[in-house]
């Protein structure tokens, strides 16, 4: 609970009555590796921050699987159009390895909406970072060959590029696993 709060912390302020509903509404799960926390066609119920471990969001279109997040630790994750629409989800969202993360319920979320200033200045300000992120990857993707992508991945995330599969992260980067494998040859020389 400490990272949550932590991470919160950096970006609003926060009064001992907001820290002890942080604690009330969010609950920890331990979750094992290769464990699906939402399945497409399924609302996602959840809001999640990933508190340990490695999750990966992905879309299966027409039986390919196209790796749409990699999520690292300290960060939030969900889909987030079916949880705020509550409508079935395009997305899927499984850990990669062993994870711990604290989820809050749509209820609960909306509480925390009504009841207090905080949480919808947070919930801006998280939002508007995951936006930029996502802006930032579309400019990527135009304008990066796939070699500097790599580069720029390794560099940001080199726990993810560690422990990430070529497979995943050649799809999250928009390429086939053999065009990577090429490329981290290069650069290992």
């Amino acid at each position: 609970m400490e990272n949550l709060i932590n991470y919160i912390q950096s970006r609003v302020p926060l009064t001992q009555n907001y820290i002890d509903l942080i604690k009330k509404y969010f609950v920890s799960e331990e979750v094992p590796a290769q464990t699906n926390f939402l399945k497409a066609g399924k609302v996602e119920r959840y809001i999640y921050f990933l508190d340990t471990g490695i999750v990966k969001g992905y879309q299966n279109i027409d039986g390919k699987i196209i790796v749409q997040h990699l999520v690292a630790e300290q960060d939030f994750f969900t889909s987030l159009d079916s949880f705020m629409t509550e409508t079935p989800s395009l997305d899927y969202y499984e850990t990669v390895t062993e994870s711990r993360v604290l989820k809050i319920s749509k209820p609960d979320f909306d509480i925390l909406q009504k009841e207090t200033e905080f949480w919808a200045i947070f919930v801006k300000e998280v939002t508007n970072e995951h936006l930029s992120c996502k802006l930032e990857r579309v400019k990527d993707f135009q304008i990066l060959t796939a070699k500097e992508r790599y580069l720029k991945f390794v560099n940001q995330y080199p726990k993810l590029a560690l422990n990430v599969s070529i497979d995943n992260i050649a799809s999250f980067l928009g390429m086939e696993p053999q065009s990577l494998s090429r490329i981290r040859k290069q650069v290992a020389f």
